[in-house]
């Protein structure tokens, strides 16, 4: 299958690794050209996991096995059946602005994760007079635990096992699955964009993580949140947190399961997002032992700023309160000096709260209006 990778992030690189190894043909495109350089000119990029370490074939051609750098946007989506978007969500506005003009019929675009990017995605190309017919996928996750180590390596410490996924418009689900299914093969269908959107794990363990370590990340010269950093109080203030999201969803009508947070730590029961054993193969590694800065972190622009407001913005809608995400938001407007929900991903921010709730339901099936 024809796949693009937008992005030169973390997983981006996971991506295209993975799916070129696995056969496909894998555009690559990345803002940073020099980075796509030193791949080209090294006709490889390297990969560590569980395999061991191999190196994948980075050609100037596009063929089936290898990623094909590619300097042009236009040229990278053009003929694609899949684009996959591995970034994190602060970047959806401007990337979306970007590949709006440029999308086709019968495209997937699949956004992992998405913070209800989707909608976003499909505001941009009805504000660039784009009436393909495309489907928006988003999931809770990235499929992949993993590190670059410059710009020629990359080390996967975990590879997602389910991925639940929703589609905008929910009425092209059978088309697009049929398509991520073929790359991913992992995605579990969900209801629809939204519900995928309150699958999203990263505001769910990265706020309380950071804001409730934060002597340690402004003291130390690098932290593990994830070892040291995840002790019982705070694991006690997610799954509260993560109880306050299962509310939403279920008072949306969602239908379980809603993947607890506590199934990624747990050794039995219900198998989450990684499968058995992630969270102890994501501390082996050391990759996550790093300097955080409070202040321009993704964990904080992204899964703060953007995912709580986001979370709490739903759960105002649905009248259901979040007592603890909107206690972290406002700390961490505090600790930022900013008003983050105001500057958050909401359905304010997006202009859907006046919707009611036949109205999303029906823009969350048919999509935006031409």
């Amino acid at each position: 299958m024809d796949i693009t990778i937008l992005g030169g992030g973390h997983g981006c690189y996971a991506a295209a690794a993975e799916l070129a190894e696995n056969g496909h043909t894998v555009r690559w495109w990345r803002r940073d050209t020099k980075a796509l350089d030193a791949l080209r000119d090294l006709g490889a990029l390297g990969v560590r996991d569980h395999r061991g370490s191999r190196n994948v074939p980075v050609s100037d051609t596009a063929r089936a096995g290898a990623i094909h750098p590619v300097a042009d946007l236009a040229e990278a989506v053009r003929g694609a059946r899949l684009v996959v978007v591995p970034l994190p969500a602060t970047v959806h506005e401007d990337l979306a602005a970007r590949v709006a003009p440029l999308l086709q019929d019968g495209q997937v675009v699949f956004l992992p994760p998405g913070t209800f990017g989707t909608v976003l995605f499909a505001k941009a190309m009805a504000e660039a007079g784009n009436t393909a017919d495309v489907a928006l996928a988003e999931t809770g996750t990235l499929p992949y635990l993993a590190r670059t180590h410059g710009p020629t390596e990359v080390v996967v410490s975990g590879y997602a096992t389910r991925l639940p996924t929703g589609v905008l418009p929910a009425r092209s689900s059978d088309a697009a699955f049929r398509v991520l299914r073929e790359a991913y093969p992992s995605v579990e269908a969900v209801e629809d964009s939204l519900s995928g959107a309150l699958m999203n794990a990263g505001p769910v363990i990265h706020p309380p993580l950071i804001l409730m370590n934060a002597g340690p990340l402004e003291h130390s010269s690098a932290w593990d949140i994830h070892n040291e950093g995840t002790q019982p109080s705070i694991r006690r203030v997610t799954d509260a947190l993560d109880a306050e999201r299962i509310a939403v969803r279920e008072a949306l009508g969602y239908a379980a399961p809603h993947f607890p947070l506590a199934d990624h730590y747990a050794a039995d029961g219900d198998e989450w997002m990684y499968g058995r054993a992630a969270h102890e193969r994501l501390t082996d590694s050391g990759d996550w032992r790093e300097k955080i800065d409070l202040l321009d972190h993704r964990y904080m622009l992204e899964d703060t700023r953007l995912g709580l407001s986001f979370l709490v913005s739903v759960g105002r809608w649905a009248d259901v309160p979040t007592p603890v995400a909107q206690g972290l938001l406002s700390v961490a407007s505090a600790v930022t000096g900013k008003d983050l929900y105001a500057e958050g991903r909401t359905l304010e921010s997006l202009d859907l709260a006046h919707l009611s709730r036949p109205e999303l339901t029906k823009l969350l099936h048919e999509g935006l209006p031409a």
